[in-house]
């Protein structure tokens, strides 16, 4: 039975929807013209200016030949072709289809030279045409940025970005599969120094329209930079008030020292390498204990008063069945977990070669993702709770009206194409732990038409304040929202994201810019609601490549030359490859010569931890639970170690052989025996070589644009 204040909501949603039919009557009526905030030299965009990609299916778009593409990338890496064909050629492009076929969604291409491709886009056609139903547009077209957006066919076009990341070194302290950028495989080191660092931060604040942009320090492993810290420290002291750590927890598990160093430097969130419950779930990891790091790394940072991002890399056949069990976890700890990042792999750094077999068995999409959830935790609908991640653009557009025309900063605005990233918000009691999606008692779509009414006829902030008001008021459903959640709580989030009021600019609700305190920090916990956002994000690999995607890019890489798309950067022609040996810092030798060998942990080394102490609630019958077996059962290798392992001894190894194998990588002190004379180590170098890299025995590298280096030579 429903609670009286549910009724007496339900009458103001009835209300609320006459007043918005008077409201928007009024609102047609001489509408304002946008305006151009401080921001950007171009004006804001009406809702029917904003332009979008090719959408719907069959469609034909630009992608890229999987084998020309790393023949290519090979050839500039020789020295036998100048990098300067990315900026001027269409390297590797061929075109692609996207198709409908036995209900699938499909990217299919052929190459004149290398045959046929194909891979699954979308498992739920229903699914893929909701994404590109609901897609509001593309944001402002990047200007400014002449000297940082300048890759050819790989420029970054639209959209002011959203996560900016920064790769402070390739050196990490795990070896693990996948790895989309085949960290401590490469045979040198490339670290940033902090002039680097700040010339990096210092760039990217100007590009128009200047962004409010999350600044994600990433690897590698980022806390092993000696500069980790500073560079915290100095992107909050540049503006960005969401710094961001990418990691695998190791450094933050050890010490609670450290995790409170990186809070007080301005840390804001560490997103969190986490691929499921338990020890045996990680154990692909190659870590022996790396379950309990991880609940250490969370009880540590939260402490300190960092807030936790686990991210997933979600693997058919691998830890799929994790989807459910995750989420789980953060249902039972809603005070300590507010947002979950479940990322299907992509095939590039150490998998980019797979074999058509694995690839086909271990592909997995955003739809698998939805359909996981529900089948596995009863939660969401895929087509009614699940939208792309820039659905949430019309909803910055108002914050933007209403911030008004000196604003120094755009709002934080996730504008990529709607196949790169979805996300569904689920409302959870912190007291009772009921939880329930936000677009069941909420309608989303309805709401976004109403509030891109209100953002169009860009009446000033009073108006612009009601109508959102009305608008969600007329949408929201009490009877279907959480027991003891109100109208007014809603209300409140609104405000607390996007900052409307005189309460979110007084920091009523807790700051988070750069001189927040540990009173804001408990301020922003305190809240009884846990608007707990599960997201997907799908990064591209060879097979599915789509540069109406790449141009749409919201999480650029910062890097010696310029910002590059996340995809053109750790996939498609490889600028990753080409920058990191550009820059390289030292070769691996020479980098042991002078620094030493940075701890490993790898072929089953556990991580000595202080205590294992901990206070997060878990499904112990999920902690027991043994690794996901699917691919053993059907004879088909996990990850590209494993693939070679196989292709050297022509027959498949037993996981027990793969293990041990594995262990005699590493020395005593559980380091990799890159140099010493093993057996073993050395045939797997060479054919690593060989079949990976392609290396010859010296490479050169001519300059690209900006800080222009002769040449470079890297021994193999």
């Amino acid at each position: 039975m429903h609670a009286p204040i549910k009724y007496f909501e339900k009458g103001l949603a009835v209300a609320a929807n006459g007043a918005w039919v008077v409201f928007n009557g009024l609102n047609k009526i001489k509408q304002n013209p946008a305006f151009t905030p401080k921001w950007s030299d171009k004006p804001l965009l009406k809702s029917y200016q904003k332009t979008k990609p090719p959408l719907g299916w069959p469609r034909e778009t630009d992608s890229l030949c999987p084998t020309c593409t790393r023949e290519a990338r090979q050839a500039i890496l020789d020295g036998k072709k100048d990098v300067g064909i990315l900026l001027n050629e269409k390297v590797g492009e061929i075109k692609a289809t996207i198709l409908e076929r036995d209900g699938k969604i499909l990217m299919v291409k052929d190459c004149p030279i290398h045959g046929h491709f194909e891979d699954v886009m979308a498992m739920d056609t229903a699914f893929f045409k909701h994404l590109e139903d609901v897609f509001p547009g593309r944001d402002i077209r990047a200007h400014n940025d002449e000297t940082l957006h300048n890759h050819g066919s790989s420029t970054v076009k639209h959209g002011r970005g959203s996560v900016l990341t920064v790769d402070l070194t390739n050196r990490c302290n795990m070896m693990c599969d996948p790895c989309f950028m085949d960290a401590n495989q490469v045979g040198f080191v490339h670290e940033l120094s902090w002039d680097d660092i700040k010339q990096v931060l210092d760039n990217a604040i100007t590009i128009k329209p200047k962004r409010q942009m999350s600044v994600q320090f990433s690897g590698g492993e980022p806390t092993i930079s000696p500069h980790f810290l500073d560079a915290v420290r100095y992107a909050r002291t540049v503006g960005y008030n969401s710094v961001q750590a990418a990691t695998n927890g190791i450094e933050f598990a050890k010490s609670p020292e450290f995790a409170k160093a990186a809070a007080d430097a301005g840390l804001r969130y560490a997103y969190l390498q986490f691929d499921g419950i338990g020890n045996a779930a990680n154990a692909h990891r190659r870590v022996g204990n790396l379950f309990d790091v991880k609940l250490r790394a969370i009880e540590n940072l939260h402490g300190a008063g960092v807030d936790i991002v686990p991210v997933v890399t979600i693997v058919n056949g691998v830890n799929n069945e994790q989807v459910g069990r995750i989420i789980e976890f953060a249902l039972d700890n809603p005070k300590t977990i507010n947002f979950l990042s479940f990322q299907p792999v992509s095939f590039t750094g150490r998998d980019e070669e797979i074999t058509d077999e694995r690839r086909q068995a271990q592909r997995y999409t955003l739809s698998h993702l939805a359909h996981d959830v529900k089948n596995q935790t009863g939660l969401g609908e895929p087509t009614r709770d699940w939208f792309p991640i820039s659905f949430m653009g019309t909803f910055t557009d108002w914050a933007d009206v209403v911030h008004g025309q000196d604003a120094a900063w755009g709002q934080l605005t996730c504008g990529c194409h709607p196949n790169c990233g979805v996300g569904m918000a689920v409302m959870i009691d912190k007291e009772t732990k009921e939880a329930v999606p936000v677009t069941a008692f909420l309608h989303a779509e309805q709401l976004a038409k109403d509030v891109a009414r209100v953002n169009d006829a860009g009446r000033g902030k009073k108006l612009s304040v009601v109508g959102m008001t009305l608008a969600v008021m007329r949408n929201y459903d009490p009877f279907k929202a959480p027991t003891h959640f109100k109208l007014v709580d809603l209300l409140k989030k609104f405000d607390k994201t996007f900052g409307a009021t005189k309460k979110a600019q007084s920091g009523g609700y807790g700051r988070v810019e750069g001189d927040r305190t540990a009173a804001d920090i408990a301020k922003r916990r305190a809240d009884r609601w846990n608007f707990l956002f599960i997201a997907g994000m799908w990064f591209q690999d060879l097979f599915n490549y789509d540069f109406r995607r790449t141009e749409m890019c919201i999480i650029p890489y910062a890097t010696q030359q310029g910002e590059i798309s996340f995809c053109a950067y750790n996939t498609g022609i490889g600028w990753r490859n080409i920058i990191e040996k550009m820059h390289m810092t030292a070769t691996l030798t020479k980098w042991y010569e002078e620094h030493g060998r940075h701890e490993i942990f790898a072929g089953g080394k556990a991580v000595p931890l202080a205590s294992t102490a901990h206070s997060l609630k878990l499904n112990e019958a999920a902690v027991r639970a043994g690794a996901q077996t699917d691919l053993d059962e059907r004879g088909i290798a996990k990850n590209a170690r494993e693939e070679k392992l196989r292709a050297r001894s022509g027959v498949r190894l037993p996981p027990s052989h793969e293990a041990s194998a594995d262990r005699r990588s590493l020395d005593g002190g559980g380091q990799p025996d890159i140099e010493k004379d093993a057996k073993y180590h050395e045939e797997m170098a060479k054919l690593y070589r060989q079949h990976v890299l392609k290396e010859q025995p010296t490479l050169s590298i001519l300059g690209l644009g900006g800080k222009k280096k002769t040449e470079l030579e890297v021994r193999s």
